[in-house]
């Protein structure tokens, strides 16, 4: 349950029920929403009795957010966020509703466990607090106690598998490019057939190495794990440069750069951010990968279509001209 709080009240997105329940705001935090109210605890009642009086927003260089809540007399520090980011930021452990000290064999645990959850393909989040006399705290994300993590599964759609499919015969490589813990994305790359004989890279690695030495690997890498918005944006360059037609996907302000970098930028309509609209050349109305597809199919069609017109008008052309000349 303390879980469950600190996730509904570290959260931006709203979940309102009319007809029916709906959320507005990003997936994920609404999952964590959704989830909260199952168990039996009400949103709206949690945030009327601890009301934010500050936050930390996420960013994608933080991998976390957090935020101040008052709880009578006393102010309480709740964060989320990637599990190893929230766990190097933790000294304490929340066991039975004691804090106990977290010990260097706890964090490898619960790394463990994070790696189990990811390689099922499941997104994890951790959670932690901590208590704090002001509003603005500058050690407000230090120092924190590990609550526990929370896992949550966004599976691909039926018709992506044959949808990467049809790339990959069409001469379309498609890659990978998310955020994710490495194994969540390898568990998904595989679903779906998008993950074969190619490489993966990490963020990490990705800041290790030049342009030039990616250079080298690009072409065989087929998903990127754990990686900012530079990153996404360094990759299409590198892409261009070799001489790709890039075109890339995205939904949320991070992935604008990327977006503007491309040849072909593609937002998603439904929940994308108007931010990843405007630096978009294309906005998708049911954000589904397979409908690029599709477009792609039809496109080639027309295209197609086109040339043997112009052949066969300049063939006919020349003919006549040839007669009447002779």
């Amino acid at each position: 349950r303390v879980t469950l709080t600190i996730s509904a009240l570290c959260n931006d997105a709203v979940l309102t029920k009319d007809n029916q329940w709906e959320i507005i705001g990003d997936p994920t935090e609404g999952a964590l929403l959704v989830a909260t109210e199952k168990s039996g605890l009400e949103v709206k009642g949690l945030n009327q009795k601890y009301p934010r009086v500050n936050e930390i927003p996420f960013s994608s260089e933080r991998k976390m957010m957090s935020t101040v809540h008052k709880a009578g007399k006393n102010l309480f520090g709740y964060s989320k966020g990637a599990p190893e980011v929230i766990l190097s930021k933790c000294s304490r452990i929340l066991k039975n509703s004691v804090q106990m000290k977290l010990t260097g064999v706890q964090k490898n645990d619960v790394l463990v466990t994070v790696e189990e959850y990811a390689s099922k393909g499941l997104r994890v989040l951790a959670v932690a607090y901590r208590e704090t006399k002001e509003h603005h705290h500058d050690n407000l994300e230090k120092d924190l106690v590990f609550v526990g993590l929370l896992g949550m599964i966004d599976p691909p759609r039926p018709e992506v598998k044959d949808a990467i499919k049809t790339c990959k015969e069409a001469g379309i490589r498609v890659v990978m490019i998310t955020g994710d813990h490495k194994d969540t994305a390898v568990a998904i790359a595989k679903e779906i057939g998008l993950l074969q004989d190619g490489k993966i890279l990490i963020g990490e690695e990705l800041e290790k190495i030049s342009d030039e030495q990616l250079g080298k690997v690009i072409e065989d890498v087929e998903v990127y794990a754990r990686v900012s918005p530079a990153h996404k944006s360094r990759i299409v360059k590198l892409l261009r440069k070799r001489g790709h037609v890039v075109a890339v996907t995205g939904d949320g302000v991070n992935d604008a750069p990327a977006l503007k970098d491309a040849h072909i930028g593609v937002a998603m309509g439904i929940k994308g951010t108007d931010v990843a609209k405007e630096a978009s050349e294309i906005v998708l109305s049911d954000d589904n990968f397979a409908t690029i597809v599709k477009a792609v199919e039809e496109g080639r069609g027309i295209y197609d279509n086109i040339r043997k017109f112009i052949r066969y008008i300049l063939s006919a052309n020349f003919d006549e001209i040839f007669v009447i000349g002779a």
